[in-house]
């Protein structure tokens, strides 16, 4: 009798174990952008500005590694080529989406979870349709195929998307029938804050308002956009919904997208800002993981580094006086230039003390300010035309990508470049598998491995 209860015991015991081995509920974290700089920027200001006592969610993660992201064209990778391979295990040309350098379709670590039985929520802080989520439900030979893209992912049967706006919704100029699609599907589109508790479907898309922001990202946290959808919301919103329809697993991925539009601007103050913004969506998956720690996996990593960032010495508190976007700061001095109104060096002074800190938190010194002031008067009195500088996501107002300039060399925060860089990116891990993704990593394997833990290799 005893040794049968013993025997059993020891059944249970592996059972257990076993079961350990095979997460039931899985986080994929994605910085778009997100190389070793941003975070290590973002952690600096964590802990000497804000004061806090633990270190960012992503680094309370006992596995670390750094994983390198080339593609199969370049050594230098686009989101496309990256997406792919975090999202399915291949190397491609840059460009394409969820395909091989010979356009044959390959399948998603999300798609073969979901034909295990996993619900699935794809979320982004940019658009639903955009390259890295695309890669988890799409097959394309170019990432710009936005109605394809849509249509894949209307019909992919995953529960959760969002993300900005969907850009599928016209093409050569004349409407599709994109919604019609999203509507056979029995896919409830919601829009904005204010509509998540309309939710009554199985299968959601979650978008921005129409009219505010609704093509591209969600806005950047800095620029405090009311009545838009934020990350961390967007993490909470799918994870209540995940857990209501498959609530035995599931896997959710979510991407901080527009780390990447800031780092193309060389804007270092609002890359930081959303390096935390993306960390406090985190904090959902890593709160569930908390109350579910042998059932659950983390994994977080980068696409690609994007800006070559870099910290030197500087007054990196001056962030905290940051209220205003380079983007959003450079549609304001178009609008100056392209205005009747007189707008003097006194208002633009006034402007820069008050929304970035100027001659008050920044340092400006006698030369700067005579700098700042002439191509005021050269810009904005005289109307001369200075060349945009431009960006793979905007164009920027000269005076704008003067003043950030200024702004950045103050706060300590450099750039090597406006583009992607061939950087390695950092790899954090908790839960069960995460020892997996320790050390160095090459992007390919990220999936594989996750699959693997899926099938208790």
């Amino acid at each position: 009798m005893k040794l049968r209860h013993i025997f059993t015991a020891a059944a249970l015991t592996l059972a257990l174990a076993a079961g350990a081995q095979n997460p039931k509920y899985i986080f994929y974290y994605i910085g778009d952008g997100m190389g070793m700089g941003p975070v290590v920027a973002a952690e600096t200001y964590n802990r000497t500005i804000l004061k806090n006592d633990k270190p960012l969610t992503m680094m309370q993660m006992p596995i670390v590694g750094w994983c390198m992201t080339y593609s199969a064209s370049s050594k230098v990778t686009d989101s496309a080529a990256a997406g792919t391979a975090l999202s399915a295990g291949y190397k491609t040309v840059n460009g394409m989406l969820g395909v091989t350098p010979d356009t044959v379709a390959v399948t998603s670590i999300a798609k073969k979870l979901k034909d295990m039985g996993y619900g699935i929520g794809i979320t982004t802080s940019c658009a639903p349709d955009d390259a890295t989520p695309g890669a988890f439900y799409a097959h394309v030979p170019h990432r710009s195929m936005f109605y394809e893209i849509g249509t894949a992912m209307a019909g992919s049967g995953y529960e959760f998307f969002a993300g900005a706006g969907l850009r599928g919704l016209s093409k050569d100029g004349k409407d599709t029938d994109l919604l019609k699609k999203f509507a056979d599907n029995k896919v409830q589109i919601v829009r904005g804050p204010e509509e998540i508790k309309n939710i009554n479907s199985r299968k959601v898309l979650l978008l921005n308002p129409k009219g505010q922001y609704d093509w591209n990202d969600f806005s950047f946290a800095v620029d405090s956009v009311k009545d838009v959808l934020t990350l961390p919301l967007v993490a909470k919103t799918c994870l209540k919904h995940l857990e209501k329809t498959s609530p035995d697993k599931f896997f959710m991925m979510v991407e901080g997208g527009i780390i990447d539009h800031a780092l193309h601007g060389n804007d270092g103050g609002t890359a930081l800002r959303e390096v935390l913004n993306f960390d406090e969506a985190l904090k959902v998956a890593f709160e569930f993981y908390q109350q579910h720690p042998d059932e659950t996996l983390i994994v977080v990593t980068a696409d690609h580094d994007t800006g070559g960032m870099i910290m030197h010495s500087g007054n990196l508190g001056a962030v905290s006086f940051q209220k205003v976007s380079k983007g959003a700061f450079s549609e304001y001095c178009k609008a100056m230039v392209h205005s009747r109104m007189i707008y003097t060096w006194d208002d633009m002074r006034q402007y820069l003390t008050d929304n970035l800190g100027f001659f008050t938190h920044v340092k400006i010194s006698e030369q700067q300010e005579a700098e700042l002031k002439n191509m005021f008067e050269q810009v904005f009195d005289k109307r001369n035309e200075a060349k945009d500088e431009k960006t793979l996501y905007a164009d920027f107002n000269a005076y704008a990508v003067k003043v950030f300039d200024i702004f950045n060399n103050a706060i300590g925060l450099s750039f090597s470049t406006g583009g992607h860089s061939g950087n390695p990116v950092p790899v954090f891990a908790v839960g069960v598998g995460a020892e997996k993704f320790k050390g160095f990593n090459n992007n390919v394997n990220i999936p594989t491995a996750i699959f693997d833990t899926v099938n208790g290799k």
